[in-house]
């Protein structure tokens, strides 16, 4: 038996109780640091296929690693696994129709169901070729909370947790099949408060020192900041407390959260310093005093060229989900219930992606059908963040995008979510853990593909892991 039949057979294994515990972590729904139930569940899960499991990873408790040990555990392997959901996406299951389960309540609008279950199941198959095989290694999965809120993976990595990896692999759904050379941008969050001081705001309005006013300010200021920041940047904001809720009182706390994106920790780190000399500004102008506290922070993700090489032939071998009419179908039924504007930007991005003749074609059928192989040429950032970025600077790392939902899909909203838990989801999930086990096994074998990738990693970081976190910032449990 080959390993790519190896690989194959053990997934179809495994399947069933990979598709249980995503519909579970689906129903669970638990927001960032909230992960009990999921986290529990995987850690059943991962005990009862004989790993070991070690919890509350780097001061979090739905953090941990499960390990499996053959031989001399040379060499380590890591899969990444998430399950956090996100805030006010609830929806039905498989339905293109707005219907929340729960007005309000959270849902797995980003798919990390799958990707936790689907990381699952490639742990337990690399275990299963290690022992069956007599194969020298230990497999690592790392359960990571709060990927969705101020992450889990930079304290993580600064506590040490990944340093013995050799290398590390993870998936995210998508709505194509790649193997992508693009990276992902670096973000740094602060919560900014502005004191000022009470007063009756028409009986004595000139005793007040309104810290509304001062946060407002420090909108403007940011605002016009925008015209002078390099373009990949990006900066958002939200009002936490705006101080009251009574118009004649001059506000005397007001607290609002921004976040700065750019492609380069450095560069976000610059920009970050120029958004509190604008939060000083602000203080300054209206005679209140302003302090800031620094959330999260993620690095940069730069995918590793090498793993991401070898991946990309383990991925055509596996090849994309077979679809059936049935799944097509459901996928086409979900595309066409996003608005017109959306629909419009759909079309261009199909057009572009798949040529001027496809627009009617995919819109029957607007499942991945192919493969898209690593271009290493495309070197460009998506602008969306993620703290596997932190993974990168730790070990040679990479991520994998597979299609579990219809091209176009918008992520974070609740079409995303309804498509996490149907067939489209479940199905793609199982072709991603394929392509995890066959691209981790491929490489643990080949000592060259790790010395090649580690050489890559240390010309990137010069092997030395900095958290873009200050030393004293703790994972913000109960507080983000």
């Amino acid at each position: 038996m080959t390993d790519l039949q190896f690989v194959i057979k053990q997934i179809e294994d495994i399947a069933p109780k990979a598709v249980d515990i995503s519909r579970k972590i689906w129903e669970y729904a638990e927001l960032p640091y909230e992960e009990v139930q999921s986290a529990d569940l995987l850690i059943r899960a991962l005990k009862e296929e004989g790993f070991e499991v070690e919890t509350g990873l780097a001061g979090m408790p739905t953090a941990f690693s499960a390990s499996f040990t053959v031989g001399t555990g040379k060499p380590v392997i890591g899969l990444l696994g998430e399950y956090d959901a996100l805030d006010a996406l609830s929806q039905k299951a498989a339905c293109p129709e707005r219907e929340p389960l729960r007005e309000g309540a959270p849902g797995h609008g980003c798919g990390h169901n799958l990707l936790g279950a689907g990381s699952f199941a490639a742990a337990v198959a690399v275990k299963e070729y290690l022992v069956k095989n007599n194969k020298d290694g230990k497999v690592i999965y790392f359960g990571c909370p709060a990927e969705e809120g101020a992450g889990s993976k930079q304290f993580m990595a600064r506590e040490g947790v990944f340093n013995d990896v050799d290398f590390v692999y993870t998936w995210h759904p998508a709505d194509r099949n790649e193997v992508s050379a693009k990276g992902n941008v670096a973000i740094m969050g602060a919560a900014f408060t502005f004191k000022g001081i009470a007063s009756h705001a028409g009986g004595s309005p000139h005793l007040g020192r309104s810290a509304l006013d001062a946060a407002e300010l420090m909108s403007v200021g940011t605002n016009y900041l925008r015209e002078h920041m390099i373009d990949k940047a990006r900066i958002h904001y939200a009002y936490s407390d705006a101080g009251g809720v009574s118009p004649n009182v001059v506000q005397s706390y007001a607290k609002v959260k921004y976040e700065v994106r750019a492609p380069r920790v450095d560069q976000m780190k610059e920009l970050f310093a120029r958004v509190v000399n604008v939060a000083r500004g602000a203080a300054l102008m209206t005679e209140t005093e302003t302090d800031y506290e620094i959330t999260m922070a993620f690095s940069d993700y730069v995918p590793n060229k090498i793993l991401a090489q070898l991946a990309s032939v383990c991925f055509e071998e596996i090849g994309p989900t077979a679809w059936d009419e049935k799944d097509q179908e459901l996928a086409a039924s979900f595309l066409a219930h996003y608005n017109k504007s959306t629909l419009s930007s759909i079309r261009q991005d199909m057009v572009k992606e798949f040529g001027k003749n496809s627009d009617s074609t995919m819109w029957k059928s607007p499942l991945d059908t192919k493969v898209r192989p690593f271009d290493p040429r495309d070197s460009d950032y998506d602008s969306g963040s993620t703290d596997v970025g932190d993974v990168g600077y730790a070990v040679p790392t990479l991520n994998v995008n597979v299609a579990t939902a219809c091209f176009g899909t918008v992520w974070h909203s609740w079409q995303t979510t309804a498509q996490m838990n149907s067939s489209l989801g479940e199905k793609g999930m199982l072709t991603a853990a394929k392509v995890l086990a066959l691209s981790c096994i491929r490489t643990a074998e080949n000592p060259e593909i790790i010395q090649q990738a580690k050489e890559e990693w240390m010309e990137k970081t010069g092997g030395i892991y900095t958290c873009p976190l200050p030393q004293d910032v703790t994972p913000p449990i109960g507080r983000y």
